[in-house]
This record gives C-alpha cells, structure tokens and sequence, in this order.
C-alpha cells in the first residue's frame, strides 16, 4: 500500500501562483508513474497531467498547458505541480495519483493509489 499526501493549496488571486506537493510513503515511489486530476465542485474529475518514473516525459491537459508543470524528486519521494498564471476556473481539489503499471501512458494510465486532495481557490 502508497499512501501519498498532497500540500500546498490555497487561496491566491488570478494571475497568481502556487506549487502543489505529493508526498508518497514508500521508496518504489520512484518507479511509478505519477499523475495529478482536480475536481471542481459539481463537476467530474478531470485530468491534469502526468509525469513518467524518470521525470523526463510529460503530458498535460490542454486546458493547463503552458501554465502547469509537473516535476518530481525520486529522493524525497515528492511530486510537484506548479501552476502558474491561475485562472478563477482552475479552482477545484487537486488529487495526486500512482500508477504502478505504464501501460497507457498519457490519459490512459490506470491509477491504483490516490491522494486526498488539497483545495485550490483562484479568486477573481
């Protein structure tokens, strides 16, 4: 069992930005594959991005391109997800995932371990 443990949320003002972490419990962390999702409220949970074991492949959702970057730290365990240029739509609960498999990479990776998600505000 992976317990991962998201911080960094908040509340920030459009236009502003914060960096999300997962924190994972166990050293395989290193061979997962890592994905974040958000989930406003009344809405589906919606894809983000991903980021393979080695950090060196990345996939974002469109709506997050070019103001999101995932990265990751093997040795402490720790993904992040900096999110620049905040829009008032980006509010949502931010929800790190492991996937153990790589099959699928991008959008279709199964996730077997989940976060339980910290809140983001983006006020306008």
């Amino acid at each position: 069992q992976v317990q991962l443990v998201e911080s960094g949320g908040g509340l920030v003002q459009a236009g502003g930005s914060l960096r999300l972490s997962c924190a994972a419990s166990r050293r395989t962390f290193s061979s997962y594959e890592m994905g974040w999702f958000r989930q406003a409220p009344g809405k589906e949970r919606e894809f983000v991005g991903t980021i393979n074991w080695s950090g060196d492949r990345k996939y974002y959702a469109d709506s997050v391109k070019g103001r999101f970057t995932i990265s990751r730290d093997n040795a402490k365990n720790t993904v992040f997800l900096q999110m620049n240029s905040l829009k008032p739509e980006d509010t949502a609960v931010y929800y790190c995932a492991a996937a153990i498999d790589s099959t699928g990479w991008g959008t279709g990776l199964q996730y077997d371990y989940w976060g339980q998600g910290t809140q983001v505000t983006v006020s306008s």
